[in-house]
This record gives structure tokens, sequence and C-alpha cells, in this order.
């Protein structure tokens, strides 16, 4: 049997998944990954990689064939808006927001937290 530390280190790791790299996300656009937990967007702006549940909360539409705007994404299908940082919906028809997830850049890798 592993030692405690190793077993919770390794359990740590175990909650990230490597969904993508770095290079198949180009900068101020939307990119959609296919995860276990069902799909995500993903948008990198101004340095910074965010995650979202790619389902708009008022049709199940996929946000990642929307657009990005001033820190949101916008909803193609009927102009919902959402916080990238936060998943709030920020703009009608939608009331509800959407998941977001802790992502990680690293070696190259775009990581999210999925648990």
């Amino acid at each position: 049997m592993l030692p405690k530390e190793t077993r919770s280190a390794e359990a740590a790791e175990a909650r990230w998944t490597r969904v993508a790299t770095a290079e198949d996300v180009p900068p101020n656009e939307l990119t959609a990954v296919s995860t276990d937990r069902g799909p995500v967007v993903l948008a990198w702006v101004e340095g910074r990689m965010y995650a979202l549940e790619d389902r708009c909360s008022h049709q199940d539409y996929p946000l990642s064939a929307g657009e990005l705007e001033d820190g949101e994404v916008e909803c193609i299908f009927h102009g919902a808006r959402f916080d990238l940082c936060t998943g709030r919906a920020t703009r009608l028809p939608a009331v509800a927001p959407v998941r977001t997830y802790e992502v990680e850049v690293r070696d190259g890798g775009v990581y999210l937290r999925l648990d």
C-alpha cells in the first residue's frame, strides 16, 4: 500500500484532466472540447484561460458556436450572454448561470478540474 502522502498527491492530480494543448486554443476565440462531464468551451483571453459548460442555459445550444466580447461569451442563437469568470447570465433570455471549471495551462497542456 502506498504511503498516505503519495495517495493524496495522486488523488489531487487525478482531479485534473488534460483536454487540449495550448496551441489548440487560439487567443480570443472559442474552442469546444469533450470531457467525461460533457462538452466544455475554452476561451483564452488576455493571457488567461477560461472554461465553461458548452451549453447555453436558455435552450441548450452550444456556446462554442457563439462569440467573445468584453469578457463574456454570447450565444449566437438567441443573444444570451455569460460572464467568462463566473458563468453568470448577464443578458436575457438566459437567467440561469452556466457551470465554470477551474483551468490550468501547464507544460503545453490545458487541464480542467472536473470534480
